[in-house]
């Protein structure tokens, strides 16, 4: 009988702890970690921190990465930040530990246009190690990005991409809703989109993705982020916006080559939106269309993702890869190791 895989995840948010959980229902995992500096998860057993029916696991949390490290590990978890500057460290402490990386780090789904260096940087340490790491998630690393290129299989020509995603974001978790500043005033949106702290991050990677996949030499992509104003009173689970206040947000971003647009890419995810959907456009030959009514659900599908990510990252070439490399299918409860 061949051995478990050995997994621990490193942080213990929303997303982290919903994988978590999701892991347990594997026969082919064996969870033996868990870091999170938080001090009102340190210390607290895993499968109860986390709300798992089947606790406890006798698996306690760490506040420090380094006693989860030097455990013997075959792939970590990871789920603490949207920006690759701040998990940079995290990172590199996970690959210098010998261990295969699954991150939900938005910008390490797609990172060498916006941060060469540091793709670089991982890349060399990850070879070194002979491991591999990606960052991916529902968006970015399938929706806009991963699910276009896959849709282009069937094409002989491909002249425009769309991927369009509405979300109603009052079915998401609290972190999500005020990351999209539910319930803000116009003014204070617009400071804190200047601040670099109101957005959904991901756009400009899956454009970055896409354009290279379809080998798209694009000269320039740029991004809007506007409000989606209340039309009404809108109660989630977690917050209550009042007409006049903002619903969530409304981007577009675009690449551009010789001056014409070749991808679009819009994202409206607010609290209460109406007719959610995700759609892929293919113009070209033959023209393509793929909708998904409804949408796919952000969290739920973002642990999917994650994990059905394990088996891939494991037999990829040693490096940085992305959703864009990696065969990613279901990964069966009862798969074999």
């Amino acid at each position: 009988m061949k051995k478990k895989i050995r997994v621990a995840q490193y942080g213990l948010g929303p997303i982290g702890s919903s994988i978590v959980r999701l892991m347990r229902q594997k026969d082919s995992l064996e969870i033996v970690g868990a870091i999170d500096k938080d001090p009102a998860k340190a210390g607290r057993e895993l499968g109860e921190a986390v709300g798992a029916p089947d606790a406890p696991w006798g698996v306690l949390i760490s506040p420090d990465a380094e006693s989860v490290l030097e455990k013997p590990l075959d792939v970590i978890i990871h789920s603490t930040s949207s920006y690759l500057t701040s998990v940079m460290d995290q990172l590199l402490e996970c690959i210098a530990a010998g261990c295969c990386i699954v991150s939900t780090c938005e910008e390490l789904a797609y990172p060498f246009r916006k941060h060469p260096e540091l793709s670089q940087k991982l890349d060399a340490a990850a070879k070194e190690e002979g491991v591999a790491l990606v960052g991916t998630g529902v968006n970015p690393g399938f929706v806009m990005d991963k699910l276009a290129l896959t849709l282009s299989a069937v094409a002989q020509r491909i002249d425009w991409v769309s991927a369009v995603r509405i979300v109603d974001a009052s079915k998401r978790r609290l972190p999500l809703q005020k990351k999209i500043g539910a319930g803000m005033t116009p003014e204070e949106f617009h400071a804190q989109v200047a601040a670099g702290v109101i957005k959904h991050h991901g756009l400009p990677e899956s454009i970055a993705m896409v354009a290279d996949g379809l080998g798209f030499a694009l000269d320039d992509i740029s991004e809007t982020i506007e409000p989606v104003i209340a039309e009404e009173i809108i109660k989630t689970e977690f917050l209550e916006v009042a007409a006049g206040q903002v619903a969530g947000v409304h981007q577009i971003a675009r690449g551009v080559s010789g001056g014409k647009e070749k991808i679009f890419m819009e994202l409206k995810m607010y609290v209460g939106a109406r007719h959610p959907a995700d759609t892929v456009v293919l113009k070209g030959e033959p023209h393509l269309t793929l909708t998904i009514p409804g949408g796919t659900h952000g969290d739920v599908a973002t642990a999917a993702v994650v994990v059905n990510s394990i088996p891939a990252i494991l037999a990829a070439n040693a490096g940085l890869r992305t959703s864009r490399d990696l065969p990613l299918s279901f990964f069966p409860p009862d798969a074999k190791p």
